[in-house]
């Protein structure tokens, strides 16, 4: 027959209440809560400064975030494990927490769990409202939430290795140490050349048509949290015959540590996609193209572009496309675009005055040799194409040269009939831009 005990009944008329876990206290308590929310407000209100140069491409805001991720958020997270770490020797209730009837490894993987999981749901949820803000502006791709699931990842691990640091170094500047020998390595890293820079959370990559390969953002987690877990091991199983365990995490770091460093030095992780850098054209004449990741700013360049087009089309010697992207120019007639990046903000040109202006400075840009332009008729000729650059799309006061000395020649063009002004631009064209004497003069 066998004997149930039953508490008794309480007084009060209440059912006892199960006692909370400790993981659920440790979460609660402590630096933890106050971390998360010191790395989510870093990474927005750094994100939101430079909002102008990533809020219109997935891959800008990835990479951003990914850069605010290592040389931020990591650092964060490493000095305030290395200060939750040493908590309880500087209560003077290490013994206390030692006494608890559990493993010490169990132990230690509560203790470290604010450090490591706050400083990750700070980031991660910076890193939603981000790619949110972001979602209404982008015309092509996807975010890389592999990667951003690797920055989470990596975050977590710097504040479970500071943690550990924290327990081991009896200092109490240990904490602030970690956080600048963090950022200072963390940086040095990011921008070394060669396949070493892949390795650390803030290898910066800046061309918007590219793609990572499928396997680097896994691999990078494995890499990450094996290093942690190793660490995190070896700590709590020391002089234990279980030790040893902890060299499978570092094996799994290893080789994925291998992997990256096989990487191309320059490219990295990332490959061309043509579904990004194919091209998106207007039905004008001449036509604009633009890659597919913008898209949205076609109707504002063909808009900035449509006076110089006017006077271009049908001219012989006119471009018959201009064209954006990674390949540059792809058959005759096709003429550069500037760059759009700086230029666009949330899809749409924030300056189309000054982008026409570059337009035409591309347009009438020469490939000279060294020794051609020279003459008694050189300056002469470099005034001439000031004044057309100038007549046909003026520089915005504050920048570019001072147009004074091209007026007399602005003032010829803008004095002649409509049908002169095309003779004049269709010589032009024709003429050799490196020989200084062929330059017609208006």
């Amino acid at each position: 027959m066998t004997t149930t005990l039953v508490p008794p009944p309480r007084t009060d008329g209440s059912t006892p209440t199960r006692a909370p876990s400790p993981l659920r206290t440790e979460l609660r308590r402590g630096l933890g809560p106050w971390t998360g929310a010191a790395v989510a407000v870093t990474v927005l209100v750094t994100m939101y400064g430079k909002a102008p140069d990533w809020q219109g491409r997935w891959a800008d805001a990835t990479n951003m975030l990914h850069v605010v991720a290592g040389l931020l958020a990591g650092p964060l997270a490493l000095a305030a494990g290395g200060w939750q770490g040493g908590r309880d020797r500087r209560r003077g209730t290490t013994d206390l927490w030692e006494s608890v009837p559990r493993s010490p490894l169990r132990r230690l993987f509560v203790a470290v769990a604010p450090s490591a999981l706050w400083p990750a749901a700070g980031l991660l949820l910076a890193d939603v409202v981000c790619l949110l803000v972001t979602w209404p502006y982008v015309s092509a791709g996807r975010p890389y939430l592999e990667l951003v699931a690797a920055d989470v990842v990596a975050v977590a691990a710097l504040g479970a290795l500071g943690h550990v640091v924290g327990r081991v170094v009896r200092w109490r500047l240990t904490a602030p140490l970690l956080g600048i020998v963090g950022y200072v390595g963390l940086a040095l890293s990011a921008y070394r050349e060669g396949p070493v820079r892949w390795l650390g959370p803030a290898g910066e990559h800046q061309f918007f048509w590219d793609r990572p390969v499928w396997w680097f953002g896994p691999v990078s987690m494995a890499c990450t949290a094996g290093i942690a877990l190793a660490v995190l091991l070896a700590y709590g199983l020391r002089g234990t015959r279980l030790l040893p365990v902890a060299l499978v995490p570092l094996a799994v770091a290893v080789a994925a540590a291998g992997l990256i460093l096989r990487l191309p030095g320059d490219e990295g992780p990332w490959r061309h996609d043509p579904a990004l850098a194919r091209w998106v054209c207007d039905d004008g004449a001449p036509q604009v193209c633009l890659t597919a990741v913008d898209e949205s700013l076609l109707p504002d360049v063909s808009a900035a572009l449509a006076p110089l087009n006017a006077r271009l089309k049908g001219l012989p010697g006119a471009p018959v496309r201009w064209v954006s992207g990674p390949g540059g120019p792809a058959r005759p007639g096709d003429v550069a675009l500037p760059n759009t990046e700086g230029e666009a903000v949330r899809g749409r040109l924030v300056r189309p005055d000054l982008y026409l202006n570059s337009a035409v400075n591309w347009l009438f840009s020469d490939t000279c040799e060294p020794g051609d332009g020279t003459g008694p008729n050189a300056e002469r000729a470099s005034v001439v194409h000031l004044a057309v650059a100038e007549w046909l799309a003026p520089t915005p006061d504050g920048y570019g040269p001072d147009p004074t000395a091209a007026r007399p020649y602005i003032d010829r063009l803008t004095a002649k009939s409509p049908a002169e002004q095309r003779d004049y631009l269709a010589r032009y064209l024709a003429a050799d831009s490196c020989d200084p004497d062929g330059v017609p003069v208006p």
